[in-house]
């Protein structure tokens, strides 16, 4: 959730007067990056995942489930319990780390060390999901329960959805209509950045999901819950002016995004190029995803007609003012921004030959100055337009504390900036003075409801990653085509409903599926070992997954290049996945090619096999989704009424339903 730190928080009227300062300072602290760390190679295969719970209070002589607000007490026994095993094992890799989170309910876990690129490790992922989801749940109460859920039913809806409750009246950082100021974490960097969000942007933050209009729905649907007449600050009578949309599920604070929970992974990369590389073939994966995790389809007491979270989350921290959203002539402001901070990426940036101009075809602003000061320091101009293209976003939360700052060994408002551009994909450079290297953080997924699912979607999106990196493909598509496929992926079941754009040919022209079998010349020329290293240039089959690849080669006598419209075509998700005959032969088999290239005994295969035949369910139909099954669960519970609205009845059976899974 970005950077915690301590100290006094300013406002924004008074942190906007330092944020060309922390812009400034934060490209001086990339650049020195850049100048220590650029040439860094060879570092192997690290990666991790990042999961979120909501911890959920049951009542079960009310027939209740409530979000429960004791993040703090909670994270105090698990760190305490934490540094006990650490110190009865006498080191800490093995022990988990928990972390808190933008809402009060909830937790933040990851891996005690990174995986490596061991399969030891690979393997080794869903054992750690199910020990952090025990250890949570060990110091809980007798009926609290830590949910990998991505969206809380009933949050925002009239009466008692937390544990202790609280009064809507007293949100004073967000104003908002239906969410207590408890319900968000106390540290203060959390309401600081809920109020300068509203304060940037001029107004409250408005969220409008599509209402799924079920038999019994009243149309048109104006919902009753909205306290309409309620004035208690200025910006109350948002809703009625038109912030809420008729046939529409209306919330209006960032808790209701930025209390969704989801499942992340990281990847350290080789080097930077590699990095960049992976950065740019994950993003047309991103919406694809997105849709085979779905699972989000309710929102303050009512049935959505979509099934993810992401627009959610985009509306919620979207402090565009009114000039920059396009509602009014540019006069106080410097950009026209398309895009709220939270978003699908908007630029390639990637200096590989395939990347080319035609792909980054949407409006993406970026700073004049900061680019050229960039280009002026050394960057290639794909590297400097990504940067300069975050720094058009201002510093939300500054503390007075950290104005003043050594841009040589600390990288504050660099990740002032860059941890606030919330996007599908993110690149990120390496910490001051740490052994981390360059690393790209895959953010798409929704979080899961088992452990086995959420290894499984790492575990794919690992090993697609390794063979996207060492079968050389090419999976650029125009990025606008990007973002209309994520728009798709949102769609009530989008797996099955919809088609995607995506590449018909992903090989390179220089062979159909030529894998990279050496080393990249930085890594050999520094003399760091590879494992496929030896005395002759045939392939050896590897325990470990690999982490340094050589550029791929760009065909010595040229190549036809077809219009950028011709190199992709919408495909139904299974024909994305499986192939299709004839042609594309589907990220599946690509995967399975890379499998053939491990030295895998048959019961690490058999483990792999079934994470990957869930993710094929899922695919196919013979699985549903997240969001398919909470559904149906709903639409089939007795007290359902067809009118779209989720009774405390249903969301307390719903959850008690889940929790036995």
């Amino acid at each position: 959730m970005g950077l915690l730190s301590l100290g006094t928080p300013l406002a924004w009227d008074d942190a906007k007067h330092y944020a060309d300062h922390v812009r400034t300072h934060g490209i001086t602290q990339f650049l020195i990056i850049w100048d220590t760390l650029k040439d860094r190679c060879g570092d192997e295969l690290l990666w991790g995942d990042e999961i979120e719970y909501m911890v959920v209070a049951f009542d079960n002589e009310g027939k209740n489930a409530r979000l429960s607000l004791r993040q703090t007490e909670i994270l105090a026994k698990l760190k305490s319990i934490t540094n006990d095993i650490a110190a009865g094992h006498g080191h800490s890799s093995s022990v988990p780390t928990f972390h808190p989170e933008y809402g009060r309910f909830m937790l933040e876990s990851t891996p005690g060390t990174p995986y490596t690129g061991s399969l030891t490790d690979l393997l080794s992922v869903e054992g750690d999901m199910h020990y952090r989801r025990r250890l949570a749940r060990k110091y809980l109460n007798d009926e609290e329960f830590p949910f990998t859920l991505t969206s809380f039913p009933r949050m925002g809806t009239p009466g008692v959805f937390t544990e202790p409750y609280f009064d809507p009246a007293d949100a004073v950082s967000s104003h908002s209509l239906f969410l207590p100021e408890e319900i968000t974490n106390p540290h203060v960097r959390f309401p600081t950045l809920t109020a300068n969000i509203r304060r940037r942007r001029g107004s409250k933050v408005a969220i409008n999901l599509p209402l799924f209009i079920d038999k019994n729905t009243p149309r048109p649907f104006v919902d009753p819950t909205i306290p309409w007449q309620r004035n208690v600050y200025p910006e109350d009578p948002e809703a009625k002016r038109g912030a809420a949309k008729i046939d529409h599920i209306y919330m209006d604070a960032m808790g209701f995004g930025m209390g969704c929970c989801c499942l992340q992974t990281t990847f350290q990369s080789c080097n930077v190029t590699e990095a960049r590389r992976l950065y740019d073939a994950l993003v047309p994966v991103a919406p694809l995803m997105l849709a085979l995790t779905a699972a989000s389809p309710l929102w303050r007491g009512y049935i959505a007609d979509v099934d993810c979270r992401w627009d959610v989350i985009s509306a919620s921290v979207d402090d565009r003012t009114e000039e920059e959203r396009g509602l009014k002539p540019l006069k106080n402001d410097r950009f026209r921004i398309p895009k709220s901070r939270y978003s699908s990426v908007s630029l390639y940036m990637s200096d590989c030959w395939m990347n080319r101009p035609e792909y980054n075809d949407i409006e993406a602003p970026h700073d004049q100055a900061i680019f050229d000061r960039l280009r002026k320091h050394g960057i290639d101009a794909l590297l400097a337009r990504h940067i300069s293209h975050l720094f058009i976003r201002d510093p939300i939360v500054i503390f007075s504390e950290t104005i003043e700052q050594d841009d040589t060994t600390s990288n504050d408002h660099f990740e002032n900036i860059q941890s606030t551009n919330w996007q599908t994909v993110r690149f990120k450079p390496p910490p001051v003075n740490s052994a981390i290297g360059w690393r790209v953080e895959f953010r798409s997924m929704e979080v899961q409801t088992t452990d086995f699912e959420n290894a499984a979607f790492s575990v794919f999106v690992v090993l697609l990653s390794r063979a996207i990196l060492s079968l050389n493909l090419n999976l650029y598509i125009p990025i606008s085509k990007v973002d209309e496929n994520m728009e798709r992926a949102q769609k009530r079941d989008a797996v099955h409903s919809q088609k995607f754009f995506f590449r018909k040919d992903v090989f390179p022209p220089t062979s159909s599926s030529s894998r990279a079998s050496s080393r990249c010349s930085s890594c050999s020329s520094s003399g760091h070992s590879s494992p496929v290293d030896g005395a002759d240039d045939a392939p050896k089959k590897e325990r470990r997954l690999r982490n340094c690849f050589p550029p791929v080669p760009k065909p010595s006598n040229g190549y036809l290049q077809r219009p950028v419209e011709e190199e992709y075509e919408e495909m139904t998700m299974e024909e994305i996945m499986f192939g299709k005959r004839g042609s594309f032969p589907g990220l599946f088999h690509l995967v399975y090619s890379y499998l053939d290239t491990l030295d895998i005994d048959e019961q690490e295969r058999i483990k792999l096999e079934e994470y990957l035949d869930l993710i094929q369910r899922r695919t196919n139909g013979s699985l549903k989704t997240a969001a398919s099954w909470i559904r149906d669960f709903v639409r089939s519970h007795p007290a359902y009424k067809f009118d779209s609205a989720v009774s405390q009845e249903i969301n307390y059976d719903l959850l008690r339903t889940l929790e036995e899974m």
